[in-house]
């Protein structure tokens, strides 16, 4: 199997006390975008999206989260939503995003939401959760059980490859299925196991209800995660946010059905693109010419 080329570049700083690596792509001067990724999804399974976005004109940065890819492992009992959401506004500082664009997707949509409560009330720019584990207290179990996350991290310690991953990802691409073969072993086993367990204990619906605009929830309609039970649920509980389910989808949406996901985003994408990007003067147009 041959290595991937990632297209973004690759940038380490330091923020809330740890090393984090970013993925980045785009011009310095388009409206910023933060993609965050899942629980065993390292920046670079992000690629193929983070190259797209910032086609529609976004700077795109893609996190490795805390215990995965290149960014520091935590101490045990730091895999929390809100030590993830610490993170993101760290980050957030450090790299001088402004107030940028959230896509977060699983895990990543439940940091996200956590971010927006807890540091960034009313003041954030458009989250875009997708497929957030609702799973919580009294809500039931997550439907990917730990036995599974064990079982492709053994794997892709000893090695493995597209094949072997398509068991657990048919509807991937070839590419896509190669890349993760290629980097999940770098997701620490604490890490995910700890952060599987807290989408039992910690409950999403509690940032769901304090949520302020603008958000979009973007759902796969064959999710076993945000099944329709559960996107009814949310509804009733915050019936002023869009839900969106996209065709042809299970839980991991854009690599499903990446024009089904393109579909679902790319009008508020492309607004937030027109609102966001600094109006060039007539002698700044000039120069360019």
């Amino acid at each position: 199997m041959s290595t991937i080329e990632i297209r973004g570049q690759s940038v380490s700083v330091t923020a809330n006390g740890l090393t984090h690596h970013v993925l980045r792509y785009g011009q310095s001067d388009a409206p910023d975008m933060l993609i965050l990724p899942g629980i065993t999804s390292p920046a670079a399974t992000a690629d193929f999206l983070a190259v797209r976005l910032a086609d529609m004109g976004f700077r795109v940065t893609v996190p490795d989260a805390r215990g995965r890819g290149k960014t520091d492992r935590a101490q045990a009992g730091q895999y929390r939503m809100a030590d993830y959401a610490a993170d993101v506004a760290a980050l957030i500082e450090t790299l001088e995003l402004n107030n940028p664009v959230l896509v977060g997707h699983s895990m990543g949509a439940r940091t996200a939401a956590a971010y927006a409560d807890i540091h960034a009330p009313g003041t954030h720019g458009l989250l875009v959760l997708v497929d957030p584990p609702v799973s919580g207290p009294g809500r039931g179990a997550y439907p990917t059980p730990r036995e599974s996350f064990v079982q492709q991290l053994r794997e892709a310690q000893r090695g493995t490859h597209a094949d072997e991953v398509r068991r657990f990802y048919p509807k991937w691409p070839l590419r896509e299925l190669e890349l993760r073969a290629q980097v999940l072993a770098s997701c620490d086993e604490t890490a995910v196991l700890e952060s599987h367990q807290n989408f039992q204990t910690e409950d999403f619906f509690g940032y769901w209800a304090r949520l302020t605009q603008p958000v979009l929830l973007v759902r796969g309609a064959e999710s076993p995660v945000v099944t329709d039970a559960a996107a009814e649920d949310l509804r009733r509980a915050r019936p002023d946010i869009d839900i969106v389910s996209v065709p042809d989808a299970g839980h991991m949406v854009p690599w499903d059905n990446l024009p089904g996901f393109f579909d679902a985003v790319r009008r508020p994408l492309q607004t937030e693109v027109g609102r966001q990007r600094p109006h060039r003067s007539p002698d700044a147009e000039q120069e360019r010419t």
